[in-house]
């Protein structure tokens, strides 16, 4: 679901609501909006000791809601698009001088769906409802170099009070989130968040637990975080109406995140033969203890163990493949090694961390590639000669074949008619296709090119063959022939030349 534009909400504070009713891009929207939305994220404290470190990849989501990062209440605002551009020019600069960059706190604050199965009477089994929520990562570590000096800390009294989100307030102390940057510039970049809470169940203890999915589009981050309620129902507590949980005096849901997975690349194309890498990365809250890490492949329906490691074991399903070194893994480093990719390694990898009380898992979807081989010959010397395109050991299948034409002195002009062969697969699961196109002989100097696009290449390939003109053609045959005669006549007359008689021998006698 899209994003609309900013509805007022607490004038002191200068934090806006975000409507729902408009369903335009980002970019028809106007990108001030979507940086304005970014630039409520809170600042708070000085710096940090520590930085931020590993994470993991994410959970599929059910549906994608296309929302976006936000803050709690800025510094006044008035000219919100102009602080936005002067954010975004100060991360320029930041990226520009990383030496001067420092940690500081601030509050990310995310729009998201709360998840529930929806159990009104003659709903199907399995369905789902999604009803709005904000999360607020408190005081998460973030580089900067001053340029969050103009936002403030999240105050749940600035959300509207008719019909407000469900608010969930997290703190991260106990673990890191090294994608917190991401998160509160994605809508700097041009990128709205993805952004899912769910119940998370837990046998081992009755607290309530939830778990949010948070993913950058495009190829951004992913992390999942486990969340614990700190508070338990007590007299007097207010509750919230749905949850039936204990509300801070500000009105939010008050947890800790406990456990974080993240991925830096849920998305990956490696070409055939190469060696891949598969991020995942993990923070866990002091007290748990990480019993398991597995790696598993999910395509075309099919789902196999690649790789597992419990405390002091470690198994590889799949030839060559393997993690970190254990010191890297106890450290929160999972990220799966694949040498030699083969096609049998494309798909749907599944990272799965497992603590003494929490599981929490990313996905990675990993495309292999190969790259086509493109041979151009003339294969037919009459009028018009044939051209044969042959392009051979790509994938996957989709290629596309452009036939060009161009005279001396002319512009490159596209050629129909072209037929094209049966598929050829090889055993190693590549693909080949031949291309054939009737060559219409044009002045000297005329020249056919075979181009091939295909999602593994940069630029397209580019194979070209010069046709001679048809009167090159023309007197070269005219003389091959009467050279051919001439031999022919030549060779003839000799065979019917008579040979010399030979003469009798006389014995010569001296006279008496």
């Amino acid at each position: 679901m899209k994003k609309g534009s900013q509805a007022p909400g607490d004038p002191a504070s200068g934090f806006g609501r975000s409507s729902r009713g408009d369903t335009r891009s980002e970019s028809e929207r106007g990108g001030g909006q979507g940086l304005e939305r970014k630039l409520q994220a809170r600042k708070g404290g000085s710096e940090s000791p520590s930085s931020p470190a590993g994470t993991r990849p994410p959970e599929q989501w059910g549906r994608a809601a296309g929302r976006g990062g936000r803050g709690g209440s800025a510094a006044p605002m008035g000219a919100g698009q102009g602080w936005c551009l002067l954010l975004c020019l100060a991360l320029s600069r930041v990226a520009a001088d990383p030496e001067e960059r420092q940690w500081r706190k601030v509050d990310v604050v995310l729009d998201c769906f709360l998840v529930e199965e929806d159990k009104h009477p003659g709903s199907l089994a399995g369905s789902r409802t999604m009803v709005e929520a904000l999360l607020v990562l408190r005081q998460v570590p973030v580089l900067d170099d001053d340029s969050l000096e103009a936002i403030t800390d999240f105050q749940g009294g600035t959300l509207a009070k008719d019909n407000p989100p469900v608010t969930f307030e997290a703190s991260v102390n106990l673990v890191q989130i090294p994608q917190a940057e991401a998160l509160l510039h994605a809508d700097c970049n041009g990128k709205e968040l993805s952004c899912e809470i769910s119940h998370y169940f837990l046998q081992a203890t009755k607290k309530a637990s939830f778990i949010a999915n948070v993913q950058v589009p495009g190829g951004g981050p992913s992390v999942s975080m486990v969340m614990k309620v700190l508070r338990d129902a007590e007299n007097g507590a207010v509750l919230h109406p749905t949850l039936k949980l204990p509300l801070s005096p500000q009105g939010m849901v008050q947890t800790a995140v406990e456990l974080q997975v993240t991925t830096q690349t849920p998305l990956l194309y490696f070409l055939l033969g190469s060696s891949a890498s598969l991020h995942c990365g993990f923070s866990v809250a002091p007290g748990l203890d990480l019993t398991g890490v597995e790696w598993r492949l999910q395509h075309k329906g099919h789902g196999q163990l690649v790789y597992s490691w419990t405390t002091g074991q470690q198994q590889a399903k799949r030839e060559g493949a393997s993690l970190e070194s254990e010191q890297l893994l106890l450290a929160g480093d999972a990220s799966l090694t694949l040498p030699s990719l083969t096609l049998k390694d494309e798909g749907t990898y599944i990272c799965q961390i497992t603590t003494s009380l929490y599981q929490a898992q990313q996905i990675v979807q990993l495309h292999v590639q190969a790259s086509p081989k493109v041979q151009l010959s003339l294969t037919n010397k009459a009028l018009p000669p044939t051209l044969i395109c042959n392009i051979a050991g790509y994938y996957p299948l989709d290629v596309t074949v452009t036939w060009i034409r161009e005279e001396p002195g002319g512009t490159p002009v596209p050629v129909s008619g072209a037929s094209f062969s049966s598929l050829r697969q090889s055993t190693a699961g590549t693909y080949s296709v031949s291309s054939f196109l009737k060559a219409e002989p044009g002045p000297e100097g005329t020249t056919y090119t075979c181009q091939v696009s295909h999602i593994s290449l940069e630029e397209p390939l580019r194979s070209t063959a010069w046709v001679a003109p048809p009167e090159q053609k023309t007197a070269f045959g005219v003389l091959l022939a009467s050279s051919l005669f001439v031999l022919t006549l030549l060779f003839l007359g000799l065979q019917r030349w008579p040979a010399p008689s030979p003469r009798s021998a006389k014995t010569l006698r001296p006279s008496r």
